[in-house]
């Protein structure tokens, strides 16, 4: 039976990241002089871990999780599968009046324009499916030479 390894450089993938009370022992170790490597074998964690530890300090002056960049996002994930659940019952439906479903069943509150932008990155489409003309036997055989989109035209399916 394997047990649970405490080691940071011995677990594959991706790892949590590091609490406060480890990245103070890699900052006074840099301030003490000590090598990245020195630090990494001390402590027992990653040379790429100590290094991004330390390039993150010199222009902060801190070693506490800064918050993420950018806007959050307006949309949830329960949101968005329930504006999903929406689209995938009646397709026809416009982005206003999809909008006035979404407000009045779950109280999101957004504009038309969220809506579309959300179904866009969902793979929904506002776009009409393209007129294909039945190809009969009358018209495999009329075949007019200044339409050359029909000059492939064949009976078979």
């Amino acid at each position: 039976m394997q047990t649970a390894s405490t080691n940071i450089g011995e677990r594959m993938g991706r790892s949590q990241e590091l609490s406060d009370s480890k990245r103070g022992p890699v900052i006074g170790g840099h301030l003490g002089n000590k090598s990245i490597r020195d630090i990494s074998w001390l402590l027992n964690i990653p040379r790429s871990t100590v290094s991004g530890i330390i390039t993150k300090w010199k222009p902060l002056g801190t070693t506490a999780t800064q918050p993420p960049s950018g806007r959050p996002r307006h949309m949830t994930g329960r949101g968005q599968r329930m504006l999903k659940r929406t689209v995938r019952r009646s397709r026809q439906l416009s982005a206003e009046s999809t909008t006035k479903d979404l407000q009045t069943w779950c109280g999101l509150q957004m504009s038309p324009t969220t809506v579309r932008r959300e179904l866009h990155g969902m793979g929904f489409h506002g776009r009409a499916a393209a007129s294909k003309p039945s190809i009969t036997k009358c018209n495999a055989k009329r075949r007019m030479p200044w339409c050359k989109a029909r000059c492939h035209w064949t009976l078979e399916r």
